[in-house]
This record gives C-alpha cells, sequence and structure tokens, in this order.
C-alpha cells in the first residue's frame, strides 16, 4: 500500500497543474496518468488569462522561448467571407498577457507535467487508475495498474479526478449531466500550408459561421501547421453521410473565408469526432475527492475556453485542498466556496456561448447598441472573470438573445 496526501488522477493541464501547486505547498503528491507523454490532444488555443497560471507555476517566460505560434486576436467569419474586426487583446490590456499563444498540446503538456515532476510530484505514467477505494461513501484512494499490469493500491487523505472528459468519478457513478442545449458533436483534424492572414493577425483564432449555427476554428500553429474544426448539431452534421472526411469538404464549401483559406492547404493525419460537448457534473465534491478541470464540467469550445478553465479550477482546486489537508478536513464541505465560485464563472462564459448560438445575436449588434460594454465584453473573452461585475453586459445581451436559467447542480452535496 503506497501513502501519500494528494492522490492525482491525470496528467493534463489540470492534474499537473493541481500537483505542482500542491507540491509547492509541501504536500506528498502522487500523479497517475494512463498515457505516456507526449500524447497528441485538441484545444490548442489559450486565452490570454492563462497567462496567470503560467506564470504562477514559474513557466509564462518559457512560452515563447519554445517558441509557440503568437496569438493576439480573436476575429469571425461571416459564410461570404467578411471578417469582423478583431477583438486585439493588447487594444485592452496593457500587460505580458496580452499576448497569448496557439499551442501544440503534445509539447505543451509535457512541458506542464515535467515542470510538476520538478516541483516533487511523483509522477507515474502509463499507469491506469481501475476503481476508486472507499471507506462507507469516503474516497480513500484508488486501485491502479502499471502499463506491465502489476495492480497496486494508493491511499491518500484527498483524491483529485482530472481525467479530462474521460471524466472517471462522474462516469462511473452517473454524476454526469448534459447542458440542456449544448449538445453539439465536433469534427476536427490538421492541414499544412493552409493561407494565413498577415502581420498581427497571423496567429489569430477564426471563428467562421456555418448554417445552422454550426461554425469552424482555424487555428495557426507551429510549422506551417492548422488545427481546424467543425461544432454543429448532429443532424446537421450527419444529413447526408456519416465519412468524417466527405463531412469535412462539404462544410468548407459552406464558408468563402474557410475556402479561401482551406484551399491552399493539404489535410493530412486522421479526422476525430466527439460529442456530448458541454456537460457537468451533479457535485464537484465528495467527502475525500473533489473533481478539476474537464472532469467536472466541460464547455461548448467557441470561445478557447478549455485549458484556461482547466488552469482556472486547478489553482481554485489547489488552494482548497491546501487548507483542507492542513485542517485535516477533506469532506465535500470543504469544496464548498470552490464549487460555488468555478459554476459561477462557468455560468459566466456559457451565457455567452449560448448568445452566440442565438441567431438573432451579434456581437457587432451587441456593441452597437451598447458600445460602453465592449470592454466588458473583452474582459469576458481573455478570462477576466474576477475583477468584473457582468450583470450589466448580461443583461444587455439578454435584449439580444435567449439566455439560459444557471443550473442548478455542480455545487456539494446537499446537507454536507
Amino acid at each position: 500500500m503506497i501513502k501519500t496526501d494528494a492522490m492525482v488522477i491525470g496528467g493534463g493541464p489540470a492534474g499537473s497543474t493541481v500537483a505542482a501547486l500542491l507540491a509547492e505547498k509541501g504536500h506528498r503528491v502522487m500523479l497517475l496518468e494512463k498515457a505516456r507523454f507526449p500524447r497528441y490532444h485538441v484545444g490548442e488555443s489559450l486565452m490570454p488569462f492563462c497567462w496567470f497560471t503560467l506564470d504562477r507555476l514559474g513557466l509564462a517566460g518559457r512560452m515563447d522561448e519554445v517558441g509557440y505560434q503568437q496569438k493576439k486576436s480573436v476575429q469571425f467569419a461571416t459564410t461570404d467571407g467578411r471578417i469582423s474586426a478583431p477583438f486585439y487583446f493588447f487594444q485592452h490590456l496593457d500587460h505580458p498577457a496580452a499576448t497569448t499563444w496557439q499551442v501544440e498540446r503534445s509539447e505543451f503538456d509535457a512541458m506542464l507535467l515535467d515542470n510538476a515532476r520538478a516541483k516533487g510530484v511523483d509522477v507515474r505514467e502509463d499507469t491506469t487508475v481501475l476503481d476508486f477505494v472507499k471507506q462507507g461513501e469516503r474516497v480513500t484512494g484508488v486501485r491502479a495498474r502499471t502499463g506491465d499490469g502489476d495492480p497496486f493500491e494508493v491511499e491518500a487523505a484527498l483524491t483529485l479526478d482530472c481525467t479530462g472528459r474521460d471524466a472517471l468519478f462522474q462516469r462511473k457513478h452517473g454524476w454526469r449531466r448534459r447542458d440542456p442545449k449544448l449538445n453539439k458533436v465536433s469534427i476536427w483534424t490538421l492541414f499544412r500550408g493552409a493561407k494565413r492572414d498577415p502581420g498581427l493577425d497571423e496567429g489569430a483564432t477564426t471563428i467562421a459561421y456555418l448554417p445552422e449555427g454550426g461554425w469552424f476554428w482555424n487555428i495557426p500553429l507551429r510549422g506551417d501547421i492548422v488545427s481546424s474544426g467543425i461544432v454543429a448539431e448532429r443532424d446537421y452534421l450527419y444529413r447526408d453521410t456519416r465519412d468524417p472526411a466527405e463531412i469535412y469538404f462539404r462544410e468548407i464549401e459552406n464558408n468563402a473565408w474557410i475556402k479561401e483559406h482551406l484551399g491552399e492547404g493539404e489535410q493530412f493525419g486522421e479526422y476525430w469526432v466527439a460529442g456530448e460537448y458541454s456537460y457537468r457534473a451533479e457535485h464537484c465534491a465528495t467527502d475525500g475527492l473533489v473533481l478539476v478541470g474537464d472532469a467536472f464540467a466541460f464547455l461548448d469550445p467557441v470561445f478557447s475556453s478549455g485549458v484556461f478553465l482547466a488552469f482556472k479550477s486547478a489553482e481554485m482546486a489547489a488552494d482548497a485542498a491546501d487548507a483542507a489537508l492542513g485542517s485535516g478536513d477533506t469532506r465535500a464541505v470543504a469544496f464548498a466556496d470552490y464549487g460555488e465560485k468555478l459554476c459561477e464563472h462557468i455560468e459566466t462564459m456559457r451565457r455567452i456561448v449560448y448568445a452566440f448560438y442565438d441567431p438573432d445575436f451579434s456581437f457587432g449588434k451587441l456593441i452597437r447598441k451598447h458600445p460602453d460594454l465592449r470592454p466588458k465584453l473583452t474582459d469576458l473573452l481573455i478570462g477576466n472573470l474576477e475583477e468584473r461585475d457582468f450583470a450589466d453586459l448580461t443583461r444587455a445581451i439578454d435584449e439580444l438573445a435567449e439566455l439560459p436559467e444557471p443550473l442548478d447542480y455542480g455545487r456539494v452535496p446537499a446537507g454536507v
């Protein structure tokens, strides 16, 4: 039996971040990761406020040294190819975070995991967690298996599930709740040699509209490579074929900007498909365990919030876990504030995602009607969620789009 203070499952951005921060605070931390890094992962576009987590980890200065493609803005392309005025981050934010990056997740995630290892985390790759060990309803550790097939158990004061969209605890305990309306499907692939916009716009993330509320992402990476993906309703994508390549090249014809830019490139590698795109767990914690990153919730990726929310939740979870381990009380109630604040952040971003899919909404309409709210809108798009009250922005968006009611789950279980 191995004993540790904190057992982290999963070595992606959430897991490597929470593990590194807890190790920095003097806790014994073990991290088990089923893959061997580096490994491919989608989600290459970072929001500007990811800089602050990278800085806390001591890695912000490494990003330009590595040479990732710089990202200075986000822009939107209509189906006939017209581009919106880009949201240049530096026009709003006088800070190093005003320039962010488009990253190859294989290398980026490996850097984060190596950083956790360097801070003293006992990292074990090629190791699969099979199940959770419990005393009554309290999680006391995990059962796992090495890549060679050797079983072992870990006893931990606190277990942190950072298993991404695999969402191990969520899946095993039936906690997954899909978002009522954001049930999209995504197909994505890579292109080499696609057209790039010049100057400041070379590394911009472009959201290109498709009919019936669908859209392309276009994310320029290093090495003349572009990550390209489609997000849309299942019935729209699969209306005449289920072949990903056929769907992809059919949809390229439905946006003039995409056709112009990808037309100069060559698709390579495989096509990936994912569904159940937006969800949240019934609860954020149970006694002895807390959910972090995508293992807790995932929001439609239209605003590149995946790594940002993984980072944000990992920082919040690390601070809450440090306090819980210090007091010796790792019951679910120790994470009540964590769950409440994280759900509040997700709801703030969820409202703008719903607005994006509303046919009567556009950012242009919003800014023309409420030009004074452009700074708050930009704050939301860059991830500055802590320092702003978005109530007036929400009211303005509600004039143009049907916004959702906040989800009434995701906190700690009632009565704990």
